[in-house]
């Protein structure tokens, strides 16, 4: 009996691809192409409309760029004028970070020809931006909020747009994009092909897909919303102040050299990583409140290895490629289910292996819950016991600077400030501990000031004085008014004043 030899993976060189495209493929070390790729580039290459649906880190973006820049080669010239390079192919994406990889794949297939590639996103100014989109671009790369801005001061046009890609599209969806994105498909001629690419197909995308998108072919080449099998999951238990305990624990005891922490809120992140930093840990935030600039270069010094912790909000949860990233931890549990498959994403992509470790409070019973009914998975959660003096440094340490973890939207619920109350009394406990019999002996209850006065009724005094407005005399009202009304003073005229008219009341 022989043994089946598995289906080798196709390669570039067989798709009728033109021999630049092929050369620049060549120059960024792929010859075989992924399943999505296998699958999708040939329908795109026919013209017609695609929801592909693949798991994070399969190559989607190379699935849509590739075919695209195929098909537009055809209107390829050297010509330096604007109107000669009109927009043809508008590829939207839900974050800074994600449009600007994008940007980089699309600029490195397209190298070798003379298409021209311009990405937007907000953040930075838009000048240069203006400048590169008068000077004419084939290939856009845009987040939905810049665009807009770029279309209402008339710097993109896009009546000549052939080809639109919605990447990420169920993101762009959970963080409020579907009017942006119904002002921008608005602007686009009716007649043009339609890619749509996530991870996760919601409801929402299936709606969305019905709407704008022409009979779309479906490419699967995963059980949709499914986690990679390369990537080992674990829950652990543990309460919300022995967290960043828990973490520096597992790096070390996984010998993990570096990792994304990723968290529900702004001001989590900066948080975290500030604690972090303290604990000797080189730590980068990445989060929704730092400038472009400041995200992109902790980005960078990420993918260098210069940081070893990158905490990070859902900002960096959606399409970022980091090579040979060993780990990802949930500081937080997302609040959107899928959101925790886009982030354990980040790690064991391309096939490679990776660690995703979440951190489980009593609060996040339900999120947990509905983790399990997306990935079809039942969900064990273990006990971490921490090392003693470790944890007793990290709850005291944590207590003193007043640092929590910020929940987000969830925090200061009864739960919670249980908890804070239970480590109160903990604190106590061991302060108690640390000096001594004494300090744990009942306090007598301080006696309190008494003075009989208090308890007597009011007295009118007999040498009370009358008011300040009665002490001249009751005055006679005048004509109507009150008697505590004092009549205005007369102030002398100095240098000559005149005198009142006279009047016939005078006279008489």
């Amino acid at each position: 009996m022989t043994e089946s030899t598995p289906t080798p993976s196709p390669r570039f060189d067989t798709l009728p691809l033109d021999p630049k495209l092929l050369r620049a493929v060549a120059d960024q070390g792929y010859a075989t192409m992924t399943p999505i790729q296998a699958k999708a580039i040939p329908i795109v290459l026919s013209g017609k409309d695609v929801m592909g649906a693949a798991q994070t880190g399969t190559g989607k973006t190379a699935a849509f760029s590739i075919p695209l820049l195929q098909r537009m080669l055809k209107h390829e010239n050297a010509s330096m004028s604007p109107a000669r390079h009109p927009v043809r192919a508008l590829v939207l994406a839900p974050t800074r970070e994600l449009a600007d990889q994008v940007a980089n794949n699309v600029k490195a297939y397209a190298k070798h020809t003379q298409l021209r590639v311009a990405c937007v996103f907000g953040g930075i100014d838009m000048k240069p931006q203006t400048l590169q989109l008068k000077a004419g671009v084939e290939v856009l790369i845009a987040t939905p909020g810049r665009l807009l801005d770029h279309i209402e001061a008339k710097n993109a046009v896009l009546n000549h747009v052939e080809y639109v890609v919605l990447d990420e599209a169920d993101r762009m969806l959970d963080i409020g994009f579907l009017p942006d994105l119904q002002r921008i498909l608005s602007y686009l001629p009716k007649t043009r092909q339609t890619l749509l690419f996530s991870a996760t197909f919601s409801p929402e995308i299936k709606k969305l897909a019905q709407s704008y998108l022409q009979e779309p072919e479906l490419v699967e080449v995963a059980r949709p919303n499914a986690t990679a099998s390369t990537v080992e999951q674990r829950f652990f238990s543990v309460d919300d102040d022995d967290k960043r305990a828990a973490i520096k624990q597992l790096l070390r005891q996984r010998e993990i050299t570096q990792s994304i922490v990723f968290v529900n809120s702004k001001l989590g992140a900066a948080r975290l990583a500030r604690a972090f930093e303290r604990d000797g840990l080189k730590t980068a935030a990445l989060h929704g409140d730092k400038s472009q600039d400041e995200r992109l270069k902790s980005l960078e010094a990420f993918k260098r290895g210069e940081v070893e912790l990158l905490v990070a909000t859902d900002v960096a949860a959606r399409g970022l490629d980091i090579a040979d990233l060993p780990a990802v931890f949930n500081f937080d549990v997302p609040f959107n289910a899928e959101d925790y498959v886009h982030r354990i994403g980040r790690t064991g992509r391309a096939g490679a292996s990776g660690l995703a470790f979440t951190l489980v409070t009593k609060a996040d019973a339900r999120l947990v819950g509905e983790i399990e009914k997306l990935i079809k998975r039942k969900l064990d959660l273990e006990p971490i016991e921490l090392e003693g003096e470790r944890r007793r440094f990290e709850r005291s340490d944590r207590g003193d600077r007043g640092e929590r973890s910020d929940r987000g939207e969830r925090g200061g619920d009864r739960e919670d400030r249980g908890e804070r109350r239970d480590y109160r009394r903990e604190r106590e406990d061991r302060r108690d501990e640390a000096y001594g019999s004494h300090a744990s002996a009942p306090r007598a209850p301080q006696r309190q000031a008494y003075d009989p006065l208090f308890d007597k009724p009011y007295e009118v005094s007999e040498r009370a004085e009358a008011p300040s407005w009665e002490k001249g005399g009751a005055q006679a009202p005048r004509s109507g008014l009150s008697a505590n009304i004092k009549p205005k003073k007369k102030v002398a005229a100095l240098f000559g004043a005149k005198k009142p008219p006279v009047t016939a009341d005078s006279e008489s």
